[in-house]
This record gives structure tokens, C-alpha cells and sequence, in this order.
């Protein structure tokens, strides 16, 4: 038994390193979501995704119905050895089982962020030990470190309880991020010309979802947070952006939307996920800004043949109000698309598609190749053939776990304008 114990927290150890929700990672650029999505989706922050993706990485089966009962894998009853009683033994492994720590470094690389690693840790746990259909439980903690200056820490937690009927994620995200801004519009990311900007990060997140019917999680969100913009050279101005040195308080309220078919999270190989945000910022709420941002995600997982998958992704961004640029779309952030340096091209909408191979070979080792197509404009209906920004690219990746197939992943990925390397761990989406 004891090997047994040993064994499921080297498993638990390996499922930390899940960093991506549904495609929340750590990617190409998903370090600048701190910065732009702190103000108008915090649980795309990076630094909060690793905290909150981490009880996703638990191989999940599809929401059961209230009348399904549970099989618990391996559920055997311990022999009696030793001269201890069984029901001892027993009583001693469920104690152990109810939960495990773990924590791991994971490489981080971005164009708009450089290259550092994330620290992070957790518990791991069951919220009730009776529940055995809900997904684990996480209390987790991260730290962030680049080249470029970046840092950041998290704390958060995502429970799961009532038979999966509910989920409920709180976080809190500080973070100092240096990036380049390129000014709003297509125009301007063809430019080139770059401002070199500091970002204060000062988030909390709530997030309340019940599931209703057909695998779909409904419920709201609130998120709370300050920021500051500042200049990387000291006396430098740019007139597009906010004021300078200056506290931004962000409040808003939101409505999130979620169904999730696929029987593995960190590699689906069928199956559809889909999620709907839509988040109001207000004066009234406390916000300096009035505005309102929509975002809506859709993936579709197919099986080619033994060890082959192809995957869709399809992403829509929409922003109402005045919104500062940070919280507009900003092209480039959580893999939306690899190729592109995130903030080189933001607007009030944004649509992008991509579809993805990925195949498995021996020695724990596989690849991907991927292409996409995507834009920013001012509105959908500002959207035009010679705008579009194409994609193109792939790369290696290796099998962190062979049981439950959790990849580390390295892009390189061929833009409009240049190409980009980054890596991150589980599939870009």
C-alpha cells in the first residue's frame, strides 16, 4: 500500500503542472494577459491561471447525472499485514488520501514577457470524502520571474463540491510586468514603433458557477483590482495611452458560461469545450472606466487514427464602452495566435481561428503543426481580406506524464511580421 500512496503522489506531483484552463496556460505571450486581462477577465491572468488551472489537471470523465453512481479506480481493500488489522490499514490509507502537496518550477517562455520559470505549489484535496464525482479541490501559490524585470505572485483557490454541482474560484494577483505597446489599431501594429511601458497588476477575482443541464455551468463574477501604467525610460510620453502614474481602479461584475465534453483535459482527443465571458466595468461599481468586454472560445477535438488528434479552435472578442487599451482585444494572448507578440495589435474586436495536428511517438516524445487566421478592428464590420493576419508554425513536445498524457510544449510559430518561440506546458488549446 505504501507504494501505492508513493505512486499517486508522484501522479499528483506530475498534475500540477497543468497550466491551462480550457486553455488556461502559460504560453506565447499568455504573460501579458496579467496586464490587460487583470483589468477586464482577471482568471486569465497567468500568475492566477497557475493557481486556478491546477485542480483541472485531475483526469476528469464528463459531469455525471445525480442518479449516476460513482467507481472509484483501484478502490481495494488493503490486505492485513503485519499483524494490523485491515480495517486499521484502511482507516489510515483514506486519512492519508484525502489530499497531497505538491509543487514544481515550470519553464515559461514569451515573446512579449522573455524567458524566466514559474513557482508554484498547492494542496491538492477532496472537499468532502463522500463526494467521490466532483474533480479535486486546489489551495495553490505562484511566483513569476522573467528576464525582461517581470514578476509576479498568486494566490487562489477553485473547489468543486456537491457531486460537480458546483464551482467556486477566488484569487488574488499581484504582479510588476514590462512590455512594449504599439499603439491601437492594425495600422499601428504594421508600424512597428514600440512604447515601453511598466504595469502594476493589483487583481482579486470571484467566481461563482452551479451546473444546470447539459453540461453547462452558469454563474457570476466579480472582479476587484488597481493599476499603474508607468514609462520603462523615465520622461518618455505617448499620447494614446491613459495618464501616467496613475491609479486605475477596475471594478466590474460578470456573467460566465461553461460546458466542457472532453474526457481529458490536458490532451482531448474528442469531445467539444466552450466558454462565454462577459464582464461590465462601471462608475457606479468604483471603475474609472466604463466599459464592457465579451469573450467566447469554442474547440472541437477529433481522433485521425491511433495516437493522431485534430483540433479547432475558434475565439471571438468583443468590447463595448470606453474602454483603455488594456482592456480592449489584444492580439497575441493565450495562444490567440502564436506568431505575434501580444499588444502589437489591440482594438475594440478581434476574431481569430486556428486548427491544429498533433501526433504521438515513441519515447514519450510527439509534435504538432499548426496554422490560423485572425484580426483586430474597430468593429466586425471593419474587418477586411487585407487586415488578416495569417499563422503558421510547430514544434516538439515531450510527455511530462505518460498516464495522463501532460505535455510540455515548444512553438515556434511564423507571423505577418516575424516569428516567435515560446513554450508552456499542456496544448495551446
Amino acid at each position: 500500500m505504501r507504494r501505492r500512496r508513493q505512486a499517486r503522489a508522484r501522479s499528483d506531483s506530475v498534475l500540477i503542472l497543468r497550466v491551462a484552463d480550457t486553455k488556461s496556460r502559460v504560453s506565447d505571450s499568455a504573460g501579458f494577459a496579467i496586464a490587460r486581462e487583470s483589468c477586464s477577465c482577471c482568471r486569465r491572468i497567468l500568475l492566477f491561471l497557475v493557481i486556478c488551472s491546477i485542480g483541472r489537471s485531475f483526469p476528469q470523465t464528463n459531469p455525471m447525472s445525480d442518479d449516476q453512481v460513482p467507481t472509484t479506480a483501484g478502490a481495494q481493500e488493503p490486505e492485513a499485514t503485519g499483524g494490523k488489522p485491515a480495517n486499521e490499514k484502511h482507516a489510515k490509507e483514506k486519512k492519508s488520501a484525502r489530499g497531497s502537496f505538491v509543487g514544481v518550477p515550470v519553464p515559461v517562455s514569451s515573446p512579449a514577457l522573455g524567458s524566466g520559470v514559474v513557482l508554484m505549489g498547492g494542496y491538492i484535496f477532496s472537499f468532502t470524502r463522500k463526494d467521490t464525482i466532483s474533480p479535486p479541490s486546489v489551495l495553490g501559490a505562484a511566483g513569476l520571474i522573467t528576464d525582461n524585470g517581470s514578476r509576479g505572485l498568486a494566490a487562489g483557490t477553485e473547489l468543486y463540491f456537491n457531486k460537480d454541482r458546483y464551482h467556486v474560484i477566488t484569487g488574488y494577483a499581484r504582479a510588476l510586468l514590462n512590455y512594449d505597446f504599439y499603439g491601437t489599431g492594425t495600422s499601428a501594429g504594421n508600424a512597428g514603433r514600440k512604447f515601453g511601458l511598466k504595469q502594476n497588476v493589483d487583481a482579486f477575482l470571484g467566481e461563482v458557477t452551479r451546473r444546470l443541464f447539459w453540461h453547462i455551468f452558469i454563474g457570476p463574477r466579480l472582479l476587484h483590482g488597481t493599476t499603474t501604467l508607468a514609462p520603462q525610460h523615465f520622461g518618455e510620453r505617448l499620447p494614446q495611452l491613459p495618464p501616467l502614474n496613475v491609479n486605475f481602479d477596475l471594478r466590474s461584475l460578470g456573467l460566465n458560461v461553461e460546458r466542457n465534453t472532453t474526457t481529458n483535459r490536458f490532451y482531448p482527443v474528442g469531445g467539444t469545450s466552450g466558454k462565454f465571458t462577459a464582464d461590465f466595468f462601471d462608475q457606479g461599481l468604483g471603475s474609472t472606466f466604463t466599459f464592457q468586454t465579451y469573450r467566447a472560445t469554442f474547440n472541437v477535438y477529433q481522433t485521425l487514427a491511433k495516437n493522431q488528434v485534430l483540433a479547432y479552435n475558434a475565439y471571438i472578442c468583443a468590447t463595448g464602452g470606453a474602454a483603455p487599451f488594456f482592456g480592449k482585444c489584444i492580439f497575441g494572448t493565450n495562444n490567440e495566435l502564436r506568431g505575434y507578440t501580444a499588444a502589437r495589435y489591440i482594438d475594440r474586436d478581434m476574431f481569430a481561428g486556428q486548427i491544429e495536428y498533433r501526433v504521438s511517438l515513441p519515447w514519450r516524445l510527439g509534435a504538432a503543426a499548426f496554422a490560423g487566421l485572425g484580426q483586430v478592428a474597430p468593429s466586425f464590420t471593419a474587418f477586411t481580406f487585407d487586415n488578416l493576419l495569417p499563422s503558421i508554425g510547430g514544434g516538439p513536445r515531450f510527455q511530462l506524464s505518460t498516464k495522463y498524457h501532460v505535455n510540455l510544449r515548444a512553438d515556434f510559430a511564423q507571423g505577418k511580421n516575424g516569428h516567435t518561440f515560446s513554450m508552456g506546458l499542456g496544448e495551446a488549446f
